[in-house]
């Protein structure tokens, strides 16, 4: 039987040297940036006990989290499948601040299945949270903050999409769905399968029913909120969430909105304005963020919060590639003139790597385009000529 020791799982990469400077570099330029508007970072754990990463809003969470048992305690542990609860354990549990927290991170996740055809099961998420500010503000910076670090990898928003989970929620309980029943709505409105919807609020009232029939086709501009005003039964909730979301529309006139009544992805975490940024090249959501009010409390504090995360591996697949600048050839150090001469360029951002004794092979292979060559008593730089 052939050695198969090299393979890896389905939907599981090693991202090899040129990806994974792309990737290094995209992930230091966008950290830069959060840190830069006061998010401070945080490295939270690869994994912990299973309450804590799937929580009691985890029904979203739960099938895409790989379980273990801890042979330490025999409890249920879990790899993340997504480091936001993380986030929201530290603010709520170590951080304890009474004013607004800024929090970032960056690392690895892992999920059962891919989200999608190609989609790796080892996504590397970056993200940002604001906590303690309920008021619409914190998610125009939330948004407008998303939009900057996408433009950092050459990948401007080409459409952030709107959605409010209080207008699918307001309307579930209006038509008085059971759990299970309001689980398969959900289900059916988020893939626009009017069909199904049309079958599976059949016996609902009559206001009920039309307004969560109008919600597929409530997406496009700002005009649909109009649109929606008039479709939709003039409950509190709606209205509110509907004023919200036409604040978002004045306050980012700039940016590329959209708004879908219908997207619910994160319904069961999300409490209220959420939003999903898209690229050209990529039919799916590159960033998924929104509010997501009182998730500290399984930790024993409710806080206000929201935020956005995203896939950097995704998003170097999706920029442009760019010309990468190849490494200095050098000789095996004879002097202290060439570590100087060496750890000088270095200084400049340039790669250099020494020739060790004995060494074969190309340099090309090796990554390099030049070489360091003595010219009296002084260093210069000359192009490779390596065939």
């Amino acid at each position: 039987m052939a050695n198969r020791r090299w393979l890896l799982p389905e939907a599981i990469e090693d991202v090899l040297p040129q990806d994974a400077l792309r990737i290094e570099s995209m992930r230091r330029r966008m950290l830069d940036e959060l840190i830069a508007h006061g998010y401070e970072l945080v490295i939270p754990p690869l994994l912990e006990y299973v309450e804590s990463l799937v929580g009691e809003r985890g029904q979203d969470l739960d099938l895409r989290t790989f379980k273990l048992v801890d042979q330490l305690s025999g409890r249920s542990m879990a790899l993340r499948a997504d480091i936001t609860p993380q986030v929201a354990r530290i603010d709520a549990h170590l951080l304890n601040r009474a004013g607004v927290t800024r929090l970032c991170y960056c690392g690895s996740v892992l999920h059962t299945l891919p989200a999608g055809f190609n989609a790796t099961r080892e996504p590397l998420q970056i993200g940002a949270e604001i906590y303690g500010h309920a008021g619409l503000e914190a998610d125009i910076e939330s948004i407008r903050l998303l939009a900057s670090t996408l433009r950092l990898c050459q990948l401007a928003p080409s459409r952030i999409d709107l959605g409010h989970v209080a207008v699918f929620r307001a309307l579930a309980g209006l038509a008085g769905l059971a759990s299970e029943a309001q689980e398969e709505l959900f289900s059916a409105l988020q893939g626009k399968d009017v069909p199904l919807v049309r079958e599976l609020v059949a016996g609902a009232p009559q206001v009920a029913r039309s307004a969560l029939l109008a919600l597929p086709e409530l997406y496009g501009d700002r005009r649909v909120l109009d649109q929606a005003a008039k479709l939709l039964p003039d409950l509190p909730e709606i209205s509110k969430a509907l004023a919200d979301l036409r604040r978002l529309a004045d306050a980012m006139a700039d940016l590329p909105l959209s708004f879908d009544l219908a997207d619910l992805r994160g319904y069961h975490y999300h409490s209220g304005v959420a939003f999903a940024a898209y690229c050209m090249g990529s039919p799916a959501a590159v960033a998924l963020g929104g509010r997501y009010n009182d998730f500290g409390r399984v930790f024993g504090r409710a806080r206000a919060a929201t935020g956005f995360s995203m896939d950097l591996r995704e998003l170097a697949r999706l920029s442009p590639a760019g010309t990468m600048r190849g490494a200095i050839a050098a000789p095996w150090p004879e002097d202290d003139g060439l570590h100087a001469e060496a750890a000088r360029l270095r200084a400049l951002g340039e790669r250099v790597m020494h020739a060790l004794p004995g060494h074969e092979g190309s340099w090309r292979e090796a990554g390099c385009d030049r070489v360091l060559v003595r010219d009296g008593n002084n260093w210069i730089i000359e192009s490779l000529k390596e065939d």
